[in-house]
């Protein structure tokens, strides 16, 4: 039997959604939430792999599991929140084709940023924080740029699981709005590279501030590494970013 899941979580307490040795993630408790509630071991496997810190709207799991008699698929979902901690939320559960596959079957990923310009009580966990000025439209003006196919390599790190991994990435979608005090970036593509978004986000950040050029932006996003441009050490932090949906024929 296999279910198609749909969940949120706040990742503030997870060392990421994929599975690892003496670690907490997101994956190991729906595991075992889902495994208590079935009576079985289960084959799981989610549409992204958020790092550590990194919420989700809608992260999509596949779980398959042979089970004789198989629960109504809202009691499946009832009982399996009853097992879950308060910081993940099954959404959805439904049957769904034997082969149907999380990750390969997705046809894109849209991923969100949030960015707060003032001190935030309650969203201090799910925002980054900047305290300088920020030329937003200039941000967005770059954020369109992103569009089309593009080589990344000056946006990503080094995934050590994927030696060998294609930097080309197409993004469907792009942009940036403002709401406020917040400035929200998002992102849809086909698929992301280790680290890529908080990347971009952190050179943004960079250009909105003003200590970068549109030019030297360009340059990055034509894969032209500079050694003065540290992209690396740019990152945006983890707590503003959200896989916010995850699209299928």
């Amino acid at each position: 039997m296999t279910w198609k899941l749909v969940l949120e979580y706040d990742g503030s307490r997870y060392s990421g959604w994929q599975e690892q040795k003496n670690a907490r993630t997101v994956m190991g408790e729906l595991r075992q939430a889902v495994e208590e509630t079935l009576g079985a071991e289960v084959e799981m496997q989610g549409a992204g792999r958020t790092d550590a810190g990194v919420h989700a709207l809608a992260q999509v799991a596949h779980v398959r599991a042979k089970v004789t008699r198989p629960k109504p698929p809202a009691t499946l979902l009832r009982q399996i929140n009853d097992l879950l901690p308060a910081d993940i939320v099954l959404l959805e559960l439904e049957p769904a084709p034997a082969r149907f596959h999380a990750r390969h079957h997705a046809v894109t990923r849209t991923y969100m940023y949030q960015i707060s310009r003032r001190k935030a009580a309650f969203a201090k966990r799910y925002v980054w924080w900047i305290k300088e000025d920020l030329d937003v439209e200039r941000m967005a003006e770059a954020a369109e740029l992103l569009m089309g196919r593009h080589d990344f390599i000056c946006f990503r790190a080094q995934d050590p699981s994927k030696p060998g991994e294609s930097t080309v990435v197409v993004v469907e979608n792009a942009g940036i709005e403002t709401h406020d005090h917040m400035v929200i970036f998002r992102m849809e593509a086909s698929h992301f590279l280790w680290r890529m978004v908080r990347r971009i986000v952190g050179v943004l950040v960079r250009l909105g501030r003003g200590e970068i050029t549109p030019a030297e932006f360009r340059q990055l996003l034509d894969g032209r590494a500079d050694p003065r441009l540290d992209v690396a050490a740019w990152t945006a932090p983890a707590s503003g970013l959200f896989l916010e949906e995850v699209r299928y024929k």
